[in-house]
């Protein structure tokens, strides 16, 4: 196996496996993975690329969460990646991207309420898992938020309630039984399935959050999404990094010109049916797949960082432009360059 000279001026063997892993959502990753194009990237090194998704069961699956595996690439919520970062998990941000995924909050079909304002003295549900990082109660906290935000409300406004939902089947199943049972009065959802789980539930949306014009107010979980690594394999084999950014960046600029294989591909990922996918990703998702590092989203993502932090979900603060390394994507664009589009 050949061997690296690490920025640390040490001989590195070459890593045998790469592993990457992805949520369930619109992802560079999990189109290059569909095209077999990250196997064939790195099969003449002599090197495995697994999903960790795929693995066998002894592969702690936590790491998709915790980030500790050295050889980890991951494209996905922000949430356990500021949480791992802030726990001390050497990881670098390599890449963000913002796609826009169906957010919004449901009430019951009888109810009145419609738009941002007429949250205010509801009582909005907030899921309770035992996960070592709740991001699911994050999502919903940080998704009613953005809702009251847009009408100049504060959670102070509402009237958060606790739901249990360890042992549901489904996501949102907890909440929406709240909802259905009249415990709470406003449930909050996002993607494919939930597209799927409100037409279940009979729900109505009370607030798209999807359409609020200030892109501030629907900071989340996946926006914008995180590209990282970690900083030992960036270390030790800048090379590998750089190619396998490399091969998301042909993955995104495919995806471009591919919407129907890229619907496909969704409802693989996703789990959902043709009417959850459309339901939860715009026209044109399938054009913004490239990742980049702009100002602009490192800016949202340090609100993002502020406002877990605010609601104890980071032990410690994340210096979210330190963070960055704009280096391995700038050299993965010398690998494949943007096309040109009319």
């Amino acid at each position: 196996m050949p061997s690296h000279t690490s920025v640390r001026g040490t001989r590195t063997a070459t890593p045998k496996t790469l592993w990457f892993t992805r949520c369930p959502v619109p992802t560079a990753t999990g189109i290059a993975a569909d095209r077999r194009w990250l196997a064939d990237e790195f099969a003449a090194d002599g090197i495995a690329v697994r999903s960790l998704q795929d693995a066998a069961p002894d592969v702690d699956r936590q790491t998709h969460y915790t980030h500790a595996l050295p050889g980890l690439f991951r494209e996905g919520g922000n949430v356990p990646a500021l949480w791992a970062r802030a726990r001390g998990e050497r990881t670098r941000l390599i890449g963000l991207t913002w796609i826009e995924e169906r957010q919004a909050i449901l009430v019951r079909p009888d109810s009145p309420v419609r738009g941002a304002e007429a949250l205010r003295g509801l009582r909005l549900a907030v899921p309770r898992h035992s996960l070592a990082i709740d991001f699911w109660r994050a999502m919903a906290l940080r998704g009613f938020e953005g809702a009251l935000a847009s009408a100049r409300l504060t959670l102070d406004d509402a009237r958060p309630v606790d739901v249990p939902a360890d042992g549901h089947p489904g996501q949102w199943a907890a909440e929406l039984a709240a909802l259905r049972r009249g415990e709470v009065d406003a449930v909050y959802v996002k993607g494919a399935l939930a597209v799927e789980a409100a037409r279940r539930a009979g729900a109505r949306v009370a607030v798209e959050l999807d359409e609020l014009p200030d892109r501030t107010h629907r900071v989340n979980n996946g926006t914008p999404r995180p590209i990282t690594v970690h900083q030992s394999l960036l270390d030790d084999h800048p090379g590998l990094v750089d190619r396998f950014l490399a091969v998301l960046l042909r993955a995104a600029d495919w995806a471009a010109d591919h919407p129907a294989d890229v619907a496909r591909i969704l409802g693989a990922e996703t789990g959902a049916g043709a009417e959850g996918v459309a339901g939860a990703y715009r026209p044109g998702t399938h054009r913004t797949l490239r990742p980049d590092l702009s100002a602009d989203r490192l800016d949202l993502l340090a609100l993002q960082e502020s406002r877990l932090r605010a609601h104890g979900f980071l032990p410690a603060a994340v210096d979210v432009r330190a963070w960055a390394d704009p280096a391995p994507l700038l050299r993965a664009r010398q690998l494949h360059p943007a096309p040109e589009r009319s």
